[in-house]
């Protein structure tokens, strides 16, 4: 077998790690090489909030460790009966990639996971190595993002979250049942063991600098995970119940999610064709709800359709309000902040700028569309001082009429 150069190793793994979604950088501790000392940042430019449009952050030099694995789940491309050219790299290697990248400016920090080689725990050392060198060796200060192998022992889990921003240890599928169908080689009970293991090392880490300035850090950006949207049956209310369950118990900092995508030589068990986008996008769109507009999880389940998935032409918010007419109009001069935030088209900041406005002045029906992309979507749904929507709320066609339109896009349009 030809050995491969580092370019032709870059493309394979790092072409191998684009389907793991949860590379974003937020919510770490600050960190600079100003005054010459270390190499990287973690604040100001340090990491660059770039996405690409399918929200995926493109700023870090994101790769695997190598795609060889012991493991045969059925939706990954790096499957041990994958028939798929392989590659792998050694920790010193994507350390000085890194810190090259890093130095030319094309990345702002390293996300890094692998398959799994020999064992979880050989695997999860050489992880904890390529942190360890980056950090200790070359003093590099900024974002490292490890995923971390629920199979390993939680010593060296551990101490991967003592040189990593973030670490993440994705739960891969809403369901037990799709769990052990698809990933036969995975234990939901573990994962999730592994996952408050994190909790608790983050929570203890977080009470130790409290009392003592000098403790070390553990993940300051927290954990999160990522699950597969579309591969077996469960539907959006049983991923919108699973993702609740994880914020809930392990204190998240995000679930992602990632339309599953067909594959070569894909097993028979798998669907032929991936979902829709929109599918995932929508999902995001749920989480968010739970997360920045106080609908419980059960609110985000009522507004799914008959067979438990969220509809694609129109967005969360907008399908609860539709089911839940009773709830409107609300008057966005004398409503509370929760009720605002459930009037579709109404956003966070919109809505604050709403409850200061309306402290001094009472608010017409074009102070409202000021703050708005699109008052028509609103309309409906609110009251004025000089608006009322009269039986526009109740009309019977208002779900077609508030819809997007559908547009057919020119492919060579000027």
């Amino acid at each position: 077998m030809t050995a491969l150069d580092t370019i032709q190793k870059l493309g394979i793994l790092a072409d191998a790690a684009k389907y793991d979604a949860s590379c974003a950088s937020s919510g770490t501790a600050k960190r600079s090489s100003k005054g010459g000392k270390g190499i990287g940042s973690t604040e100001g430019m340090g990491i660059c909030h770039a996405y690409a449009p399918d929200g995926r952050c493109i700023s870090l030099l994101k790769i695997l460790l190598t795609n060889h694995c012991i493991f045969d789940c059925h939706y990954c491309v790096n499957r041990k009966s994958s028939n798929v050219r392989r590659a792998r790299f050694t920790p010193q290697e994507v350390a000085d990639l890194t810190l090259t990248f890093y130095r030319r400016n094309y990345i702002e920090g390293l996300f890094l996971s692998s398959g799994i080689i020999k064992s979880a725990n050989y695997t999860m050392e050489q992880l904890v190595e390529t942190a360890r060198i980056l950090r200790e060796d070359h003093d590099f200060r900024g974002y490292i993002h490890l995923k971390t192998i629920p199979e390993a022992d939680a010593e060296l889990v551990h101490q991967a979250g003592l040189y990593a921003d973030r670490v993440s240890i994705n739960v891969e599928l809403p369901t037990d049942a799709g769990l052990t169908r698809l990933a036969p080689d995975k234990n939901a009970s573990q994962i999730e063991g592994a996952m408050g293991g994190v909790k608790g090392a983050i929570v203890q880490a977080k009470d130790e600098r409290k009392r003592f300035r000098h403790a070390p850090r553990f993940a300051p950006g927290g954990q999160s995970t990522q699950m597969i949207v579309g591969a077996d049956s469960a539907s959006d209310s049983d991923i919108v119940g699973k993702a609740s369950h994880l914020y809930g118990r392990f204190k998240l900092r995000r679930v992602y999610y990632s339309a599953f995508s067909p594959i070569p030589d894909a097993s028979a068990v798998l669907p032929l064709k991936r979902p829709p986008l929109m599918r995932e996008h929508r999902l995001y769109q749920s989480d968010w709800l739970m997360r920045f507009y106080g609908f419980a999880p059960h609110e985000v389940m009522q507004a799914t359709e008959a067979d438990g998935n969220l509809p694609l032409d129109i967005d969360p918010k907008l399908a609860w309000a539709l089911k839940f007419r009773e709830q409107f109009p609300v008057d966005v001069n004398r409503s509370s902040r929760e009720m605002l935030l459930r009037v579709p088209g109404l956003g966070t900041r919109a809505v604050g700028q709403i409850l200061a406005s309306r402290r001094h002045r009472t608010l017409r029906l074009d102070d409202v569309a000021r703050l708005t992309v699109s008052v028509v979507k609103i309309r409906p749904f609110i009251v004025t001082a000089d608006w009322r929507p009269v039986l526009l709320t109740d009309h019977a066609n208002l779900r077609s009429l508030l819809a997007p339109k559908q547009e057919q896009l020119e492919l060579f349009a000027a």
